[in-house]
């Protein structure tokens, strides 16, 4: 079923969680975990998140250091065929533009149709700290050209136009969003002009980046509106958990912390004390969201699952 259809014929807000595949070399039990913790709210889907190689300096006998590229998230496909299997949830990978050439991305196309995992989020990536698109590779560049790709893959169209057979099923796909606008758009109308373009090229929905005011969540609907894009914008947010991330999230994400919530976690003496406001501050989020009309909510979980329990008992 396609997230889309499933947004617009629930009758109560949807539930819904993302999730970061196992380091590489630890158990897939840890995503186990989280799904048995949160599965009790009806999620309506789980997104699974991508990552490009990263390169590391390994140390040689001769004091030296040699670099390697490794993946150190591998196996979001086959996670997401383990969940399907395990719990009978729709399990939505993430595609990514960056560390993956064409070549590859139409591998794990096929790899998913011939799973029967149709649903799809498609992004850029993240290219901050990267070095994952070698030089003259034949890469997508971004998520609309991403989105291009599998939209020519959904008409049985390949790489080189290769014809693809045993496609019962077309992919569907959502697309990120930006309540505080992308870090590389100059303004936030070139930033909606893109979003608009991605919708008209075939995307079904968008989920927003984090963000911490919900007030920027309601205008950016409200602009998107009034410049045609009409399709669900699901909010994603995250309960924040540790000191550091009072800092870190603002510098990774973009996403502004408000003053009233800043200066409460500046107050914290222990990361358990941030863990409670981050809850605290998290209902309050999501119960306005969802009394204010929004589709659902989006959870990001990284390291936050308990806190995202808590959270969804209070507001589901």
């Amino acid at each position: 079923m396609k997230i889309i259809d499933i947004i617009n014929e629930s009758r109560n807000p949807i539930f819904s969680f993302e999730i970061l595949p196992p380091l590489k070399g630890n158990s897939i039990y840890k995503v186990y975990d989280i799904i048995d913790q949160l599965k009790c709210f009806d999620p309506k889907f789980v997104n699974i998140t991508s990552h490009h190689s990263e390169y590391i300096y390994k140390p040689q006998p001769d004091g030296t250091h040699r670099r390697v590229s490794v993946v150190k998230r591998p196996g979001t496909v086959a996670i997401a065929a383990a969940i399907q299997n395990k719990y009978g949830l729709i399990p939505v990978p993430h595609m990514i533009c960056r560390g993956f050439t064409r070549e590859e991305t139409e591998y794990a196309l096929l790899d998913l149709n011939f799973l029967g995992i149709t649903n799809l989020l498609l992004l850029r990536g993240d290219v901050k700290g990267s070095e994952s698109n070698i030089p003259g590779g034949n890469y997508n560049d971004n998520a609309s050209d991403l989105q291009q790709q599998v939209n020519m893959f959904n008409l049985g169209i390949g790489l080189e136009d290769m014809h693809i057979e045993g496609i019962h099923t077309p992919f569907s796909y959502g697309m990120a969003c930006y309540p505080e606008k992308h870090e590389e758009a100059p303004n936030m109308e070139s930033d909606l002009y893109y979003l608009k373009k991605k919708m008209e090229n075939g995307a079904d929905y968008f989920i927003t980046q984090m963000f911490f005011d919900n007030g920027k969540y309601f205008s950016f609907v409200e602009r998107c509106r009034k410049e045609g894009i009409d399709i669900p914008i699901l909010p994603g947010i995250k309960p924040i958990t540790r000191k550091a991330h009072l800092n870190l999230l603002p510098k990774t994400f973009r996403s502004e912390i408000p003053e009233e919530l800043a200066s409460r976690i500046r107050e914290c003496s222990s990361d358990a004390q941030v863990k409670q406001i981050g809850i605290e501050w998290g209902i309050r989020q999501g119960r306005e969201l969802l009394e204010k009309g929004a589709p659902g909510i989006h959870f990001y979980t990284m390291s936050a699952s308990d806190s995202v329990y808590q959270i969804a008992k209070a507001i589901f």
